[in-house]
C-alpha cells in the first residue's frame, strides 16, 4: 500500500484541528469554521406576533353607565332652551300701553290680583277680505264690546270672572255719569282702568285688552272651541248663523257668538255668552292635546303675543298665570257672574242704560277689595 494511501503527505502526521495550515482533504484552511451571525433587522425593532385569539365566543363590549341619563338630561336642557326662547319671543312681540298709571286719589293696592279684560271692535291689522269674513265692517278706532273684571285671590282661594256690561251707568271722571264703554271711547285704556277702580274700589293690577282679529285668530290657533247651544242664534248684523245643539265653531263663528246681541236680554245674554265662550278657549288653550303639541303651542303662542295690548308692565308670565286661574272659573273652581244688576233706565240722551244694584254691587266689590269670598247672596240664582 502506497504512503500517500495510508495518511496524508508529510510524515503521515496531520494538524491537529484548530491550527491553520494545509490540509490534504480539505485545502488551505484558517481553523474551525465559524456559523455566520444572523442578519441585522431591516427596519426597525422584530416584529412580534399577534397574539393568539381564544376560543369560543367574543365578550360583549361593556356598556356605559349612565348613558340614558345623560342623553335624557340633553333631551331636557334642549326643550328648555326651546321653550325659554318661546317665553322671551313671545314677551318681546306684545304690545303694551301705560293703562294703569298713577292718578291723584287712585285707590291703594288691595290684596290679591286684580285684572281688567277688554275686548274692542278694533279693526286693526285686518284687510278688506278678513273683514268681510268676520262681518266687521269698516268702523275706524275701537270701542269696547267687553269688559270683565278678573280677580285672583292671594291666599289660594276661588277666583272669580265678573263682566261689567257695557251699557252700565256709572260716574265717568269729571264728565258725570256715562255708559261704561264711553269711558274706552274717550280716554282709552286709563280712563277706562281708572272709572273701573273708582266705581268699584278695587286696585286694578293688570291690563289686557284683545281686538276682533285677535280673537278670531286665537280661536282659530287652537283648533276651534267646543260650543252647545240650547237653540238656534241667528243674527245677520254679527255675521252668524248656528243650529241648536253642540257643535265647533271656527274663529269668525266665535266672534259672531259673543258679538251678537239678539237676545231678550241683550246685553246681560251677551256677556254671559262672552264668559262662556272664553272659558271654551282657556280649557282648549290648557289641554294638554294643545300644550305637548307643538304645531298647536306654537302657533298658539305666536298668535297671543301679536293680539294682545297689555300694561306696560305685563308679561307674558303674567298672562300665563291669568291663563291658569281662568281655566279654573271654567273647571268649577271659580265664580262666573255679572255685577249686580238693579235695572234699566235712559241717558240723558234717550239711550237704554244697565243700572247697578247699588247695595249688591258694594257687597261684591267690598269682598273683592278684602280678598274674601263673594257673598253667595248677592250672586244671580
Amino acid at each position: 500500500m502506497s504512503d500517500w494511501s495510508a495518511g496524508p503527505p508529510g510524515g503521515g502526521r496531520a494538524r491537529p484541528q484548530g491550527q491553520g495550515g494545509y490540509d490534504y482533504y480539505r485545502g488551505f484552511h484558517q481553523g474551525p469554521r465559524r456559523e455566520a451571525p444572523p442578519p441585522p433587522p431591516r427596519n426597525g425593532p422584530p416584529r412580534d406576533r399577534p397574539p393568539q385569539r381564544p376560543s369560543g365566543p367574543p365578550p360583549k363590549p361593556r356598556r356605559r353607565r349612565g348613558g340614558w341619563g345623560r342623553r335624557l338630561g340633553i333631551a331636557l336642557f334642549v326643550v328648555v332652551l326651546l321653550l325659554a326662547g318661546l317665553v322671551i319671543y313671545v314677551d318681546s312681540t306684545l304690545q303694551r300701553t301705560p293703562a294703569l298709571a298713577d292718578y291723584p286719589g287712585r285707590v291703594a293696592d288691595t290684596p290679591g290680583t286684580n285684572w281688567l279684560l277688554v275686548g274692542t271692535d278694533s279693526r286693526e291689522g285686518l284687510d278688506e277680505g278678513r273683514r268681510e269674513e268676520l262681518s266687521a265692517g269698516d268702523a275706524a278706532g275701537r270701542r269696547t264690546d267687553t269688559m270683565m273684571l278678573m280677580h285672583v285671590p292671594a291666599g289660594g282661594g276661588q277666583p272669580a270672572l265678573i263682566s261689567l256690561p257695557r251699557d252700565s251707568y256709572v260716574p265717568i271722571g269729571d264728565q258725570g255719569r256715562g255708559k261704561l264703554n264711553s269711558a274706552f271711547n274717550s280716554g282709552g285704556p286709563e280712563l277706562l282702568a281708572q272709572t273701573v277702580e273708582k266705581t268699584s274700589g278695587v286696585r286694578v293690577d293688570h291690563y289686557a285688552e284683545i281686538g276682533f282679529g285677535g280673537f278670531a285668530d286665537l280661536v282659530d290657533a287652537v283648533g276651534g272651541v267646543d260650543m252647545c247651544l240650547d237653540e238656534p242664534m241667528q243674527d245677520p248684523m254679527a255675521g252668524i248663523d248656528l243650529q241648536a245643539g253642540c257643535q265647533e265653531l271656527d274663529g269668525g263663528q266665535a266672534l259672531g257668538f259673543v258679538r251678537s246681541r239678539n237676545f231678550s236680554e241683550g246685553d246681560l245674554e251677551r256677556v254671559a255668552n262672552q264668559r262662556k265662550l272664553l272659558g271654551a278657549i282657556v280649557d282648549k288653550a290648557t289641554s294638554p292635546a294643545t300644550l305637548l303639541n307643538p304645531f298647536r303651542l306654537v302657533p298658539l303662542a305666536s298668535s297671543a303675543g301679536k293680539t294682545f295690548l297689555v300694561n306696560d308692565s305685563d308679561h307674558v308670565w303674567h298672562l300665563a298665570a291669568l291663563a291658569w286661574a281662568m281655566g279654573r272659573v271654567s273647571g268649577g273652581d271659580g265664580v262666573t257672574t255679572t255685577v249686580p244688576i238693579g235695572g234699566f233706565g235712559s241717558d240723558e240722551n234717550g239711550g237704554s242704560v244697565v243700572l247697578w244694584d247699588k247695595s249688591s254691587a258694594s257687597a261684591m266689590f267690598e269682598a273683592i277689595a278684602n280678598d274674601q269670598p263673594i257673598p253667595p247672596e248677592v250672586l244671580p240664582n
